[in-house]
This record gives C-alpha cells, sequence and structure tokens, in this order.
C-alpha cells in the first residue's frame, strides 16, 4: 500500500506541473481562439530570465539576501514578459484581427523561433540553475501508519503546492472578475465583444501577460529541478495530451486532465513497466489522448462543436 500511494502521490504532483503548463495553452485559446505554439518557447524564455536575473542582481545591487534577489529577479522576469506581451500585440496580433485560425497558428510558430533565438541572443546558451531555496532531499511520511513510510520527494511537494495556489487563483480570475468575463467574451467572438465597447487589444496584452506569468512560474519550477536549458521548450510536450484530455477551452479540465496523466502515467510505469520491458511513462499520456481524439474530441470538458446547416 505503501508503494502505491508513493507512486500516486508522486503523480499527483507531476500532473499539477503538467496543468499549469496546459494553463498557458488554455488562456491563450480562450482569449484569441488560437493553439500558442509558443507556450514552450516561453516557458524557456522565462526560466532563462529568471535564472539570468537571479545571477546578476547581487552584482549589480550589492544585494547578499537570497530570497530578496529571487524576489527582485522574478519581478524583472515579470515586467519582461509583459514587455513581451505588449510587443506580441503590438506587433503581431493587433494585425491578424478576425483572421483565419491557420493564420493566427502560424503567427505562434514565427513567435516560438523568435523567442528561442532572442532568449540565446541575451542570456546565452549554456545550462543554468534555478536556486529558489526549494528543498531537495525527500522526507517520509506516515511512518506510523506504513512499515517504513511513505517516500515523498519534498521538492514536489512544495513545486505541486505552488502550481495548485497558481491554478486556484487563475480559476478565480477568469469565473470572478470582470476581466475575466471580458476574456471568455472575446473568446467567442471579436467582432461582438468589441461591439459593447470591450478593448480587444487590451484584454490580449493581459491574457497573454497572464500566460507569461504563467509560464514563468512553470519554468522556476521544472528549472530547479531539470535546469535551464533549452530541451525545456519540450516540457510543452507533455502538456499536448493534457488539453486534449481536458478540453483546449476548459480551465478545470487543464487541472482535471493534468492530474489524470500525471497518475496514469507514475502507475502504469510501477505496474504495467515491468511486463512490457518499461518506457510506458513516455508514451502514456499520447496514446490516451489519442483514444480521446477518436471517441470524445474535445475533450472531458470542452465545449462540443456544432454545426449547423
Amino acid at each position: 500500500m505503501a508503494f502505491f500511494l508513493e507512486a500516486l502521490l508522486g503523480g499527483l504532483m507531476a500532473g499539477m506541473l503538467y496543468s499549469l503548463v496546459a494553463l498557458g495553452f488554455v488562456l491563450i485559446y480562450k482569449a484569441s481562439g488560437v493553439f500558442n505554439f509558443a507556450q514552450g518557447a516561453m516557458v524557456l524564455f522565462a526560466a532563462l530570465a529568471m535564472a539570468r536575473f537571479s545571477g546578476w542582481i547581487p552584482g549589480w545591487l550589492g544585494i547578499e539576501d537570497k530570497f530578496l534577489g529571487n524576489l527582485i529577479a522574478f519581478v524583472m522576469a515579470g515586467a519582461l514578459m509583459f514587455v513581451l506581451a505588449w510587443l506580441i500585440e503590438r506587433l503581431v496580433l493587433r494585425h491578424l484581427v478576425n483572421q483565419e485560425g491557420v493564420t493566427l497558428l502560424m503567427a505562434t510558430l514565427g513567435i516560438t523561433y523568435f523567442l528561442d533565438g532572442l532568449g540565446q541572443t541575451i542570456f546565452g546558451s549554456d545550462i543554468y540553475q534555478i536556486d529558489v531555496g526549494m528543498p531537495k532531499d525527500p522526507i517520509f511520511l506516515f511512518e506510523g501508519v506504513f512499515e517504513g513510510g511513505v517516500l515523498v520527494n519534498l521538492e514536489d511537494v512544495y513545486a505541486a503546492c505552488v502550481a495548485a495556489l497558481l491554478v486556484m487563483v487563475l480559476s478565480l480570475f477568469f469565473q470572478k472578475t470582470s476581466t475575466g468575463r471580458a476574456l471568455r467574451a472575446v473568446a467567442d467572438d471579436h467582432q461582438a465583444a468589441q461591439s459593447i465597447g470591450i478593448p480587444l487589444n487590451r484584454i490580449w496584452v493581459i491574457v497573454w501577460f497572464v500566460a507569461g506569468i504563467t509560464a514563468l512560474v512553470a519554468g522556476i519550477i521544472w528549472g530547479s529541478k531539470l535546469g535551464v536549458q533549452f530541451s525545456l521548450t519540450t516540457v510543452a510536450l507533455r502538456a499536448l495530451p493534457v488539453i486534449i484530455l481536458g478540453g483546449l477551452t476548459s480551465v478545470p479540465g487543464a487541472i482535471i486532465g493534468g492530474l489524470i496523466i500525471g497518475v496514469g502515467e507514475k502507475l502504469s510505469e510501477v505496474y504495467l513497466g515491468p511486463y512490457v520491458g518499461g518506457g510506458i511513462e513516455i508514451w502514456f499520456a499520447y496514446v490516451l489522448a489519442l483514444v480521446f481524439l477518436l471517441f470524445r474530441p474535445q475533450g472531458l470538458f470542452g465545449e462540443k462543436i456544432i454545426d449547423r446547416v
């Protein structure tokens, strides 16, 4: 039982991180109706900014306190993501209002390669470390209940708590604030939203900035675990099955989908891997996504598309 709980908790914590990356896709799609292929590049760019700023700031400002240095680096990286959001709206999205979805999709591909090159030009291409003080040592829980206890990585616990808190804040933002309702209106119909006075340009800046902050938090967590390197862009590929499973238009769907895939990967690898030679964790999510594409393409919580003729 203890072994099962270890795998279950590990899957839930990994699932929260998947959900965090998937939220960036959902936020952009809900506000602009475009699938943002640049989300992985945004995670990398934000992580690079955080890693380099946290290394440069002590020398620039003479700050010895590590927490204060990381806090200033986070604020600076967040400000950079806001500037990035403003530039994307000003230079790209503003000129593509009401264009076909494939046009917007190609625009996000261009943004992807631009961010990859810009990040390498500004911050370099080495592997960097992000140290925000999360403990690395594992701990044992429920030692009084199970013999030997349940082994849990404390860093994963902290990361999952941060991800869960951000997911909760974003869910409340979308459901309870006037800006969140305006974002949903823009997603439904750009022209109708503009006709009732919703400023489309400002809404797009807000949603790309929120997605940028989400990418920043995801980049910090993944960078702390794996190091900041250019392969970090592939973390977005791990989120693709999540949004297929949960639904591209659903914030709760991104959360539930991430948890299902995280738990499914861990349990299948632990209990089925020995019988098939291992490696299930690599392809499990994609096979599950393929099943949903065949039988429920809108996902668990996505909106079913009905064409009227």
